[in-house]
């Protein structure tokens, strides 16, 4: 049962991204990386258009997730 859960979880996360490396392509037009450009979108959001400000959070979302991964791995 917490098998289909993971994998509805995968699903919803695959979903959630339209335009893949679209955030990426951003910063590297604007000469940052993703991180730095996130950091400039959530500390001034109305700055940013709302699509950004939503990839941003999702970037922010991921690398959460995929630390937490990380972690879980080592511990094992």
């Amino acid at each position: 049962m917490a098998e289909k859960k993971k994998k509805k979880d995968k699903k919803s996360i695959q979903k959630a991204i339209d335009r893949p490396g679209a955030f990426t392509a951003k910063a590297k037009k604007r000469g940052i990386t993703s991180a730095q450009l996130q950091e400039n979108v959530l500390s001034n959001p109305e700055k940013y258009d709302e699509k950004t400000v939503k990839q941003a959070n999702l970037r922010k979302t991921l690398v959460g997730l995929h630390k937490k991964k990380k972690e879980k791995k080592k511990e094992e």
